[in-house]
């Protein structure tokens, strides 16, 4: 039988990692497969680098658009990245009749809509494995192996930057600065590191996976993204004090009255398993109705741990691309007729717990004030701990931390009681507000 032929976008880390991975493995890949799969064309606008990877036996091109004109080309593999000239190369590729497969969760986060009606009404597949958390197998979980279930909540560490720079400030007890510089000096930051500190990243992946999970649209404009660029060494201190780990989780969650979807620093668990994932890791958790609570652990990035999951996504193509559309899994798991219409929920609406760090004057009825305020809006406290004076600020300090950890509110009711807190003369900076998770 012909082996099925690949054009490849971009061939930076990712595909280089993908041309070895298919070269080394190559037998393995055809038991699985049935058939041969190579790429036979590259498009990079760097050739000389190209051809250093691939050799003399593939073809390699600057322009991309030469890779989607090739009629031997079966399926297309897009490294590019961003939102701009990728969208129009995936958009073209599926146009002329091709197989697309993508890392760009970017793309898919913003465009997913658009892209993968283009694909239903042209008969081919769009798969998108290695756009979310690396090797771990999440996308295939959750669109096959958990379809028997119905979705109640996902929660995931899918930014191995924004993971490592928070393991190492609970390690080391540094300050974000500090890590990040350290971050970036080893490689697990880039030179901007924006989208990873500020959540982006992984907003895009939760978008993704709640689509996913709960057969909804692609929906990123609407999910709530915070970074880890406020948190202080101080407060994760003293959520290990009291029994948690802060971690930047993507949360999305079925509700009666919609979906929620927020990427934010939380307090969760010190024992529950993905506390303990450390380093640039990533790990998913995922509750179904039928299975409980699963989860999913592995390299969220690097070369071929990305590759594995891009030639997961080819293999299936390759096991796939006679079945007709009806027999395909669709991209996002539910039939395209039978997408969810419930909305993704404002902030305002979510409901969570949380951990409120205050610096007070220390001075007597300070607590009886900021806790009857906190009673007042019917938020229920679960522990509460103010620190000695001198703890805090040294020898003679005049004010301390107090910290409160409550139980499940709305986050509307939250915002109410924090703006009189902080109105109060003897709170004495800004609260900082962290949410908390008990994944249980």
């Amino acid at each position: 039988m012909k082996n099925i032929q690949v054009g490849l976008l971009g061939i930076g880390t990712v595909g280089s990692g993908v041309f070895t991975v298919l070269q080394r493995n190559h037998d393995e890949i055809v038991r699985r497969a049935g058939r041969g799969i190579e790429i036979t064309m590259v498009a990079d606008l760097d050739t000389a680098r190209a051809k250093a990877v691939v050799g003399d036996k593939v073809q390699v091109v600057a322009d991309a658009r030469a890779v989607i004109a090739n009629p031997e080309i079966d399926i297309v593999i897009e490294l590019i990245g961003g939102y701009g000239i990728a969208k129009a190369l995936v958009l073209e590729a599926i146009a002329a009749g091709k197989h697309v497969v993508t890392a760009n969760k970017a793309l898919l986060a913003v465009h997913g809509s658009e892209i993968f009606q283009a694909a239903e009404a042209k008969g081919v597949m769009v798969m998108f494995e290695a756009a979310v958390a690396g090797g771990i197998p999440i996308i295939k979980s959750l669109r096959e192996g958990l379809t028997a279930n119905r979705i109640q909540w996902i929660a995931g560490i899918i930014n191995g930057t924004t993971n490592f720079i928070l393991s190492e400030m609970r390690s080391k007890g540094l300050d974000f600065d500090v890590v990040l510089k350290e971050a970036q000096r080893l490689g697990y930051a880039e030179a901007d590191p924006t989208f990873d500190i500020e959540g982006v990243d992984a907003a895009h992946k939760a978008t993704i996976m709640a689509a996913i999970g709960f057969g909804i649209p692609v929906q990123f404009d609407k999910a709530h993204v915070e970074g880890i660029t406020k948190l202080t060494a101080t407060d994760i201190k003293y959520a290990e004090q009291l029994g948690y780990r802060i971690k930047l989780l993507g949360i999305s969650k079925r509700r009666e009255n919609g979906i929620e979807l927020r990427v934010h620093p939380t307090l969760v668990p010190n024992k529950r398993l993905i506390a303990n994932v450390e380093g640039a890791m990533n790990a998913v958790m995922v509750q179904g109705d039928a299975v409980g609570t699963t989860l999913y652990y592995g390299k969220g990035a690097g070369s071929e741990p990305t590759a594995s999951a891009v030639i997961a996504d080819l293999v299936d193509i390759t096991r796939m691309a006679s079945a007709t559309a009806a027999q395909r899994v669709p991209a996002l798991a539910f039939q395209p007729g039978s997408m969810n219409t419930m909305p993704v929920l404002p902030m305002g609406d979510v409901v969570t717990s949380y951990y409120l760090r205050l610096r007070v004057a220390d001075e007597a009825g300070v607590l009886a004030q900021v806790t009857g305020i906190v009673a007042n809006a019917g938020i229920s406290i679960d522990a509460v701990l103010q620190r000695e004076a001198d703890e805090v600020g040294g020898e003679g300090a005049t004010s301390t931390d107090l910290i409160i950890l409550t139980h499940d509110c709305k986050e509307a009711t939250m915002n109410a009681a924090m703006a009189q807190m902080q109105a109060l003369k003897t709170v004495l900076a800004p609260i900082v507000r962290i949410r908390k998770e008990e994944l249980a």
